[in-house]
């Protein structure tokens, strides 16, 4: 069974958002007309305290994008972005969510980051996300959202690592960095993950069925 995973579809990481990534509201559309390919649909929602140490603004002295260490583990310090209850945290309004049949928030534990949507950046807790899946069957995930080079990244190789059968639908999701996308892909590549479009993923829902013996 294939599961497809809608990854930090937030207000804060559209355009107009706390931490835009640029193009980010233009994959909504595309990600609507995906679900009903898919056997089950799961979203991510970064829901961060006001008080994270992610953020640039809980450092005296220290700008956004500066990259500093957190308990032992490199940290990007980033905008406000995701807090608790916020307008900002809300999926995106456009997204379609009758399917998405699970929420998993990441990202609540003040002193760690949490990128994937399977465990928190030091591997520290589980999310629950990986029990889920297994208990409802499925096999193979499919990953999109935002952002490619971040969340949807980690989420692809955290996925690989559970022995999930990965895709990374490249069309359905967009970075904040290009180049660190592409070094994201080479290395889900490497790991046995799978770059595919759109395209396949409705090519290969209306391909014909192999007769029944």
């Amino acid at each position: 069974m294939k599961a497809l995973l809608l990854i930090d579809v937030q207000n804060d990481f559209v355009p107009g958002g706390a931490l835009a990534v640029p193009e980010g509201d233009e994959i909504v559309a595309l990600l609507n007309r995906l679900q009903p390919h898919f056997e089950l649909v799961v979203a991510t929602q970064d829901w961060h305290p006001a008080n994270h140490k992610s953020f640039a603004a809980n450092h005296a002295g220290r700008q956004p994008f500066e990259e500093t260490e957190l308990h032992g583990l490199a940290q990007v310090l980033w905008p406000a972005h995701c807090v608790q209850s916020t307008p900002g945290a809300e999926l995106h309004p456009e997204l379609h969510t009758n399917q998405v049949e699970a929420i998993f928030r990441k990202g609540t534990d003040p002193e760690i980051d949490s990128y994937s949507g399977f465990y928190d950046n030091g591997h520290r807790k589980a999310t629950g996300l990986a029990a889920y899946l297994f208990g409802r069957g499925i096999t193979s995930v499919y990953v999109a959202g935002l952002a490619a080079d971040y969340c949807v990244y980690f989420t692809a190789k955290d996925a690989l690592q559970e022995g999930f059968e990965t895709f990374l639908i490249e069309d359905a999701t967009r970075p904040i960095n290009q180049e660190g996308c592409e070094r994201a892909k080479a290395d889900l590549e490497n790991l046995g993950g799978k770059i595919i479009s759109s395209t396949e993923v409705f090519s290969l829902q209306n391909a014909p069925q192999p007769a029944q013996a």
